[in-house]
């Protein structure tokens, strides 16, 4: 009776943990052979018999009858006269199999036996859970937010399973709530002793090309190819993508109809600005579609040192470094090349005056705003429109304004 009961409890861990009755059996029978060997020195003329479905067991230990007085080992032999107490017709050299009862283990021994259990399930856990999120490192996978620390965001998928989002691996603009869902991609699963911490991310840009696959069709299919994808997290990307169907505009085909197909990506990453481009092996005509918007004048290119010197129209070079230098950071590291922007146009030098003698009436800080868009000098910013700085830059419509009156004065001057 104590093994069934005992057997009822442990095959509750078939149901909770989904571990499979082979698997199951195997754990079971190890623990036992445990301790048995702990019990009776040896677990090598024990039968084992096991049945989880059931919820019962039955161990038999098998000794050699041998004649009263001459018992060497008592685990492996037994007197006659022993043996007559289980069948009273067994004679010397016969085999006697007689059932172990749990409960001759010792109670002690019994609770270290369920610990033991406990022990190896959640190690073979632990090895299946490293086993199936190894196995999709690189993937997209949802699960809800269960807790939110300072440095990390604890996820809990629908298997329970813990999932880490830390704080690095979250889009600046990332807010979250308990009970939230969540997607990233599985980036690391890493051993912290024996109990597998799996990593999600939202910031590689491995995410923002699944979420390609995943939210257009032709990408899933593979009529379009992503060929390269580089990011700064919740401010900008840039998607290079190829088609070898002419009949397919790649870059039609991502974003949509007025962006219809692309918005749902730009909302998942806290509206990041995603510029996709026409992939193409010619380097000139590739770093020119990487630098969009902005139009460019000429290129020179250094092949061997990877770097090249774009010739652009003194207002088009604000377009091209991007609000903080963003575009013209992505676009270098979308083509691979350091690029270099070389103002040219009609003005010499002495024309125009560099930002920072104007520090006597014009702050420093609001001085180093221009330049995160690539204007430091007096005529590239007379050269743009109010409305279109205000908008690139963190000042208000009054400080732009004040700026350009104090500049206009220079040259009217």
């Amino acid at each position: 009776m104590e093994n069934i009961a005992l057997i009822e409890s442990f095959s509750e861990f078939k149901d909770d943990k989904l571990i499979d009755r082979v698997t199951l059996m195997a754990i079971l029978e190890d623990v036992f052979r445990n301790a048995l060997k702990k019990k009776y020195g040896s677990d090598d003329n024990f039968d084992i018999i096991i049945n989880p479905d059931k919820g019962d067991m039955e161990i038999w230990r098998n000794r050699v009858v041998v004649a009263d007085g001459e018992v060497e080992d008592p685990n492996q032999e037994i007197s006659l006269t022993e043996a007559r107490k289980i069948e009273p017709d067994f004679e010397v050299d016969e085999d006697v199999s007689e059932e172990v009862k749990l409960i001759q283990l010792g109670r002690r021994a019994i609770l270290a036996l369920r610990q033991n259990l406990i022990s190896k399930i959640h190690e073979h856990d632990n090895t299946n859970l490293y086993k199936q999120f190894k196995d999709i490192i690189g993937d997209i996978y949802t699960a809800e937010v269960h807790h939110v620390r300072p440095k990390a965001v604890i996820l809990v998928d629908d298997e329970g399973n813990e999932i880490v989002l830390p704080k690095e691996k979250q889009i600046p603009a990332d807010f979250f709530r308990k009970g939230d869902n969540v997607r990233g991609i599985i980036e690391s699963v890493e051993l912290k002793g024996n109990k597998p911490q799996i990593i999600m991310s939202r910031t590689s840009e491995t995410f923002l090309e699944k979420l390609f696959e995943q939210e257009i069709p032709e990408v899933f299919d593979g009529l379009i190819t992503v060929k390269k994808v580089v990011r700064i997290p919740g401010e900008k990307a840039k998607v290079a993508v190829d088609s070898y169907d002419d009949r397919i505009d790649p870059v039609g085909a991502c974003v949509g109809m007025k962006g219809s197909r692309i918005h749902g990506i730009v909302r998942e990453l806290g509206n990041e600005n995603i510029d996709v481009i026409n992939y193409t092996t010619n380097t000139q005509l590739f770093i020119t579609r990487a630098l969009s918007p902005a139009k460019i004048s000429s290129i020179k290119i250094d092949e061997e040192n990877k770097r090249a010197e774009v010739f652009l129209k003194l207002e088009e070079v604000s377009k091209a470094i991007g609000r903080g230098g963003h575009n013209i950071k992505l676009a270098g590291f979308l083509t691979g090349y350091e690029l270099d922007v070389i103002r040219e146009g009609n003005l010499v030098e002495d024309e125009d005056v560099e930002l920072t003698e104007f520090t006597d009436e014009i702050d420093s800080w609001i001085i180093e705003e221009f330049a995160k868009i690539g204007l430091d000098t007096a005529r590239s910013i007379l050269s743009q429109d109010i409305q279109d700085l205000v908008r690139r830059t963190d000042l208000e419509e009054e400080t732009v304004a004040e700026v350009m009156r104090i500049l206009k004065e220079e040259f009217e001057e």
